[in-house]
């Protein structure tokens, strides 16, 4: 850990471009729509796609679309110089009065809530998908999905890869294997190119894995190892896959390319918090013992595809540390990677 690095720093780290976006998007051509743009994720993926394009010719423009109810969100990206456009998807008007362009990320999603409350889940993550999909006919989409369509799987496994077949426990993780399917299918009869980014456990540090079990340390909470191992990521590594898959999105009318978006390790969640302890200078205290599957994934796909994540795990864990003892902004909102039952 440096005494150099601030808050700021950090912040940067999420929404900056490097070469291999730059030279991965200058094989697209034309605008980028992002759809959920205001989400945990979407601002600095925008942001990071407008920089990037900035550095390209041609004058492409980044429109990020979001019933904005969060106006800072906004403010900060149209600070960044990205066009933002409130919309609620879910008014058909709406969605047809959007900007044309020939590249989508799409980050529409809903997960917390969905227990005693399922089908606005399955309507926002699964029949929004297909009527995004007939309006952005023809155009790449790269699609946000969850590494919770997979089955819980022991360490030795060396996590699902993306030919392990998916058996999602719980009503979220079927929607999203819904959101995949219908996409699909309206990919195979339009012709639109379409990537799956089956994400597991971004982490920003105003929210994550990591934060979750720091703020317990932190408290004197007891951590609790059930889910004892868990993959993660820095959300700018995440961001940077999420764009640079537009390049390769598939449009044979066969399968779409689907990649798992994550971290390298297989992480215990006892030397997560053990780790992070040391450097709070607090002892942390566990609860329950690590059960013998946990939720993984394997990214040797991705990172075969686009090389390996520039922020490391310890950098995540010094950055975590720096963000907490220096009053940076949190989300609240607790990731409950712990969840073995898919109640979310």
């Amino acid at each position: 850990m440096t005494a150099t690095t601030t808050l700021a720093d950090i912040a940067r780290r999420v929404h900056e471009p490097d070469e291999r976006l730059i030279l991965e998007l200058a094989k697209t051509e034309g605008d980028l729509v992002v759809l959920g743009a205001a989400g945990k994720m979407g601002v600095s993926l925008a942001r990071m796609a407008a920089a990037a394009f900035d550095r390209l010719p041609g004058g492409r423009t980044v429109h990020a679309v979001s019933r904005f109810s969060d106006s800072s969100a906004r403010a900060e990206l149209d600070q960044a110089g990205v066009h933002t456009v409130s919309a609620d998807l879910g008014d058909d008007s709406a969605l047809a009065g959007l900007p044309d362009a020939p590249n989508v990320v799409y980050m529409v999603g809903r997960k917390f809530g969905t227990t005693g409350d399922a089908a606005p889940t399955w309507a926002t993550n699964v029949y929004l998908p297909g009527r995004v999909a007939q309006r952005y006919a023809g155009a790449r989409i790269s699609a946000f999905s969850s590494g919770n369509v997979y089955p819980l799987l022991p360490p030795t496994s060396g996590g699902a890869d993306e030919n392990v077949a998916p058996d999602p426990v719980g009503e979220y993780a079927q929607s999203c294997l819904g959101r995949e399917r219908i996409l699909a299918y309206q990919a195979a009869a339009t012709g639109s190119p379409l990537a799956i980014i089956r994400l597991n456990y971004a982490i920003d540090c105003r929210y994550g894995v990591l934060t979750d079990i720091a703020r317990a340390v932190l408290s004197g909470n007891p951590v609790d190892l059930g889910n004892g191992l868990v993959n993660v990521i820095w959300q700018g590594d995440a961001n940077r896959y999420a764009l640079s898959a537009l390049a390769h999105a598939d449009s044979s009318g066969k399968e779409p390319l689907v990649l798992n978006v994550t971290g390298p390790e297989t992480a215990s969640v006892r030397w997560l918090a053990t780790e992070l302890g040391r450097r709070l200078d607090r002892e942390p205290v566990f609860a329950g013992t690590e059960s013998p599957t946990a939720l993984l994934s394997n990214a040797a796909r991705c990172f075969g595809l686009f090389g390996y994540p520039e922020v490391s795990l310890h950098q995540m864990l010094d950055w975590t540390v720096v963000w907490l003892q220096e009053g940076g902004a949190l989300l609240d909102k607790p990731t409950h990677f712990t969840e073995r039952a898919g109640r979310f």
